[in-house]
């Protein structure tokens, strides 16, 4: 084994070790003079004197990026793709309570049927990305006219994106999961010229279109009749043209430009946040942000990176962790796999394997609420063998744990024990990045013992996604690592909640960031800029941290969501969120605080079968569901889990639930619950749940 082979593989498969032999290491330093309210600033042992701005030589903007990756890796499979063969529908007979009488109905379910993958070498996809830059040139877009992209995370949302860098011109991204007043505020507000979808998509966007008289052109994928592409056209006197993918890959071949890169400074993308506090607001990220902040990361991780690594690609791309990490993979020369949330497991696909098991993905990106999926369907499917596997398997967990800490070899628990989990993932699996939101320690430790490690990031849209990661020397439970190398952090005090830069052993405060990657401002909203960044580039991000001994960041909570008790102590709501939404009873949850009260209570969606589960053990069988969840007794009995869930995680007195109120519905992006990044909505949340909160 050659020394740099022996350097990766201790990196990730000896990770934890790290954390026993390397306690003492510092990652970031201070520099420049202390000034009174705020800590020093702390930059990267990796940069401290200058952040980093480019990867490589010549890597200026993202149409760079694709450009390096194709000289250097011509050959290489970059994005992988799977085709759609059709879907299969199964009956399943269900039991119902109706008008307190048992019936039985049929249901029909619809699993998706694909095909293997099929890959794009990087040199095809540069090819690709010039036709589709001729293509919408031909239609009229001129440079820094805008592209909305309102589509499913896709190869082909990739490609239209680098397409449109081809012709310096700047898009704007839309969840797919937007509400129709969020997608005509984007749309509207940017005046786009031509707006990429997916055929599902379209009569969203025929819903916004009368509103939207900037738009001239619509591409889309999959198929729709002619005859409603007429309808469409003969409706809109607007639109000049409404094509499908295929149809603008022929009119770029046909009309082949060379391309007009984009510089540095130019605006890269407008991406609009997913409003979980009011109107969505657009982002500007110019080229020279972005790939900043594939510098850092690179700068970062680099040393982790092998031959042959495949990352799972099945995120939003409208949000800057995707597509941030998405085009960093590109640099890397990595084989992206898409994938979707749907079918990523076996358990939802008929007649071919899930996305994971396909694929084969050695690194994944993911949310809090995808990894806390994963974790409660590991355990669910631990507890189906009955009591005795289940004591065997978590006192493997326990037995690993020790091992680790200890800097004892595991390799034997990983074949015998966890092999399984880690096939689950795919079988390759090594590491993964969680971001977007905070992740409980309770699940980062779970899934890094099981299965992998779970290395925890920090970042905002503003920020381009990153102002901290953890690399696997740093591997610790809690932290969200060390600064990026393309920025700077400082911790500003919190008077109101007594989080100081001067409390003992770890000085804490408000996070503010600084560097290339950061932001210059928001689209159209000079007020909200002027709130946001300070005159000389500090983004004041409104999340609380503070600096651990070896100089990793923890993030304590949001300054907006710290609320005071009638005792007047404050609450920390997502941190203390997060621990209870680790149980495998918990689907979602929203706490509540009123300030007249000394404990907050909760309104909590439970996982139903692992509810029935519970209630059929303690004799609390209710047939009903919805009877099921709002009976005393049974609320009983879930207040006591959760309280037993919050004393492991060590939650103070304060931060124990005084009541929880089961709702029996989901929640979801379409009832207005969960942003377009599956963040709680708190207002509509609170509002719709009044009577329920005003009784606890």
């Amino acid at each position: 084994m050659t020394s740099q082979k022996w350097q990766r593989t201790s990196s990730i498969h000896l990770h934890f070790s790290f954390r026993h032999s390397m306690v003492q290491k510092v990652f970031s330093v201070e520099i420049g003079d202390k000034v009174p309210g705020e800590t020093r600033v702390r930059r990267s042992i990796l940069s401290p004197d200058k952040l980093v701005e480019t990867p490589a030589q010549g890597v200026h903007t993202l149409y760079d990026v694709l450009q390096y990756a194709a000289k250097n890796f011509a050959d290489r499979n970059g994005f992988g793709y799977r085709k759609s063969l059709g879907t299969v529908q199964e009956q399943k007979e269900v039991t119902k309570m109706v008008n307190g009488t048992e019936t039985k109905q049929t249901k029909t379910w619809t699993y998706y049927k694909l095909s293997d993958y099929y890959h794009y070498t990087y040199h095809e996809a540069s090819q690709y990305t010039q036709i589709i830059g001729s293509g919408l040139k031909q239609l009229g877009m001129k440079v820094g006219d805008k592209l909305e992209i309102f589509a499913m995370t896709s190869v082909e949302w990739m490609l239209m994106a680098h397409g449109a860098f081809t012709q310096s011109l700047t898009i704007v991204t839309a969840y797919d999961t937007l509400a129709a007043e969020g997608l005509r505020f984007s749309i509207s507000e940017t005046e786009s010229m031509t707006c990429f979808t997916n055929a599902d998509l379209l009569p969203m966007l025929l819903k916004v279109l009368p509103h939207c008289p900037s738009v001239q052109n619509i591409i889309y994928t999959g198929e729709v009749p002619e005859a409603e592409i007429e309808s469409l056209k003969s409706s809109f006197p607007q639109l000049k043209a409404v094509m499908s993918y295929d149809q603008l890959l022929k009119l770029g071949e046909e009309y082949l430009s060379e391309p007009n890169p984009p510089k540095n400074e130019d605006l890269c993308c407008i991406m609009y946040t997913s409003g979980s506090t009011g109107s969505p607001k657009g982002v500007l990220l110019t080229h020279a942000n972005v790939v900043a902040a594939i510098s850092g990361l690179n700068r970062m991780l680099q040393h982790l990176i092998e031959d042959g690594d495949t990352v799972m690609a099945y995120l939003p791309l409208a949000h800057v962790l995707e597509f941030l990490v998405e085009n960093l993979c590109i640099f890397f020369g990595l084989t992206l796999g898409y994938g979707t949330v749907k079918t990523l497991t076996d358990a939802s696909v008929r007649e071919c394997r899930g996305d994971f098991a396909a694929f084969k993905p050695s690194i994944i990106t993911g949310v809090p609420q995808v990894w806390e999926t994963i974790k409660k369907t590991v355990m669910a499917t631990v507890a189906l063998r009955g009591p005795k596997i289940e004591k065997i398997f978590h006192g493997a967990v326990d037995l690993k744990s020790w091992l680790v800490d200890n800097g004892y070899p595991t390799g034997v628990l990983d074949k015998v024990v966890f092999r399984k989990v880690k096939q689950q993932l795919g079988g390759r699996f090594r590491y993964a990045i969680s971001g977007g939101a905070p992740l409980s320690t309770d699940t980062q430790r779970f899934l890094s013992l099981t299965a992998a490690p779970i290395l925890g990031g920090y970042g905002m849209t503003e920020s381009c996604g990153m102002c901290s990661v953890m690399a696997p020397e740093q591997f610790a439970y809690g932290p969200v690592g060390a600064p990026v190398p393309c920025t700077e952090v400082k911790l500003i005090d919190a008077p109101e909640a007594g989080y100081l830069s001067t409390n003992e052993p770890k000085p804490q405060g408000e996070i503010w960031i600084r560097g290339p990657s950061v932001t210059a401002g928001y689209f159209k909203n000079e007020e909200l800029t002027k709130e946001s960044i300070t005159p000389d580039g500090w983004l004041m991000t409104g999340d609380i941290g503070e600096w651990n001994e070896n100089g990793t960041l923890s993030i304590i909570d949001r300054r907006k969501n710290l609320v005071k008790l009638s005792n007047g102590e404050y609450i920390a709501l997502e941190r203390v969120e997060s621990v209870y939404k680790s149980s495998t009873l918990v689907e979602n949850l929203c706490m509540y605080v009123d300030s007249l009260c000394p404990r907050p209570v909760a309104l909590m969606v439970p996982v139903e079968k692992t509810l029935r589960t519970i209630c059929q053990e303690k004799g609390l069988e209710v047939d009903d569901y919805e009877a099921l969840c709002a009976d005393r007794k049974v609320r009983n009995v879930v207040l006591e889990i959760l309280h037993d869930q919050a004393k492991k995680s060590g939650l103070k007195g304060t931060e124990l639930i005084a009541d929880v109120w089961i709702c029996s519905d989901l929640w979801t992006t379409e009832m207005g619950f969960l942003t377009a990044a599956q963040k709680l909505n708190r207002r509509v949340i609170t509002e719709h749940y009044k009577d329920q909160l005003d009784q606890m």
